[in-house]
């Protein structure tokens, strides 16, 4: 496929999956608005159409709580309120004071927005601006919400591998080890994902089960962190969450400064978080940055892509060095055919197939490119560059098989699209 028609496929992928003021990932599995798919998506709206771009962040921000959380999922109105499980009557945001009026979940997604905020303003800098200044109050409260409710020393926890966005990486497995859920879980509910996709694609009911629990407990809580997280049995802290906190800290900077306003707090919080990431969760040994539990305070041996991720901050050279080999390694395998896996090619849990426990997804392959390109590492950039429109060549699909490139998961899915448009209109703006 040519550059121009991949062009075209992705703006129709777009157009298709948009929804009044925003985007949903995919018609059939996904009806309603992902958090950090929507930060994606805006990335690659703003390529082609910026003001869609400004409406697909604020349409999310305009859900956000009381208390600063910007949740996972804000559910459409119009939608059967069991087109998706978990659905609205699971999750009964309208029960919580402080929810917004739109019904939503009660967990949240990576802090990307604060990026996407800032790539969507420098597409049209003029209508740019007093967008930034409408959405930087509510992505000041999104980071001052994770440093007051959810702090690990200066990084913050996840209380859901859903919030991680890596839904079963085999990095949790550890920690959910001690999440009690038996099939009793699931009895009411319907799986919708497997109304559409492949079992042997999606996590395990055994897993579900777990998933469902944990949310459960949470929302009985009332999603109150200072009284869900002491007894909560899944408190992580993970390396992709905390370094798109930090790289969005970097943006909160440029924001701030474009709107006049103190930015230097901002750059202390993103070198607060590198710093942090440094010590607590980078395996100097291994190269590589691991999740790290509350159960034991161990760091999990665990080669996920999201340990990858910390490349789009600013670190020592000999840290990006010891990433890049990683990536480009046994375990990674970096090629201009496929994007990187979610999960190390020679690990014990690893599966092609099953979403992440290997199959490779774009949106994590995109971090890691913009992470190259931060440290100058041209030539492995331009390898994932291949991979990312490769991928796209064979459809804007869920995920890949990292073996054989397959498309695999939900068709015409939207962050694959719109991040295939970010890669080609990089491209053309370089000599």
């Amino acid at each position: 496929m040519a550059e121009h028609d991949l062009h075209s496929s992705a703006v129709a992928v777009l157009e298709a999956n948009w929804e009044h003021d925003h985007t949903v990932p995919s018609r059939r599995l996904y009806p309603h608005q992902w958090s950090w798919d929507s930060a994606f998506v805006a990335v690659g709206w703003a390529r082609v159409d910026p003001a869609r771009a400004r409406r697909e962040l604020e349409s999310l921000l305009a859900a956000q709580w009381a208390d600063g959380r910007v949740p996972q999922i804000v559910f459409n109105r119009e939608t059967p309120r069991d087109a998706y499980f978990p659905g609205p009557d699971f999750w009964r945001s309208a029960e919580v004071p402080g929810a917004p009026e739109r019904e939503t979940s009660g967990i949240l997604q990576p802090p990307l927005h604060a990026v996407a905020a800032w790539e969507v303003y420098r597409a049209d800098p003029i209508a740019g601006r007093p967008f930034l200044e409408r959405v930087y109050p509510a992505l000041r409260a999104q980071h001052d919400y994770l440093r007051r409710e959810r702090a690990d020393g200066d990084l913050a926890v996840i209380v859901h591998p859903w919030e991680s966005g890596q839904d079963n990486s085999p990095s949790w497995d550890t920690e959910l080890a001690g999440v009690e859920a038996g099939p009793e879980a699931l009895a009411g509910h319907r799986r919708r994902d497997l109304d559409h996709s492949d079992p042997a694609d999606r996590p395990t009911d055994h897993d579900y089960a777990r998933y469902v629990a944990l949310a459960q407990r949470y929302r009985d809580h009332g999603y109150r962190d200072a009284e869900a997280l002491p007894g909560h049995p899944f408190v992580m802290t993970d390396p992709l969450f905390n370094a798109l906190l930090g790289w969005s800290d970097e943006a909160l900077a440029r924001i701030a400064e474009v709107l006049g306003l103190p930015a230097q707090h901002h750059r202390a919080d993103a070198a607060r978080v590198r710093d942090a990431l440094l010590a607590q969760l980078y395996d100097a040994d291994a190269g590589h940055f691991f999740a790290k539990g509350r159960s034991d305070g161990k760091r999990v041996a665990e080669f996920a892509v999201g340990g990858l991720v910390p490349l789009v901050l600013d670190l020592p050279a000999d840290v990006v060095g010891a990433l890049v080999r990683g990536a480009t390694g046994p375990r990674f395998a970096l090629n201009g055919r496929v994007p990187l896996p979610s999960y190390d090619l020679t690990g014990p849990a690893f599966d092609a197939a099953r979403y992440w426990r290997g199959a490779a997804w774009v949106n994590t392959s995109w971090l890691v490119l913009r992470g190259l390109e931060r440290h100058g590492r041209t030539s492995e950039a331009a390898v994932l560059r291949a991979a990312i429109r490769a991928a796209g060549r064979v459809g804007f699909r869920e995920y890949y098989d990292p073996i054989t490139g397959a498309g695999r998961g939900i068709a015409d899915f939207s962050w694959s699209a719109a991040l295939t448009l970010d890669v080609l209109s990089n491209e053309e703006e370089r000599p």
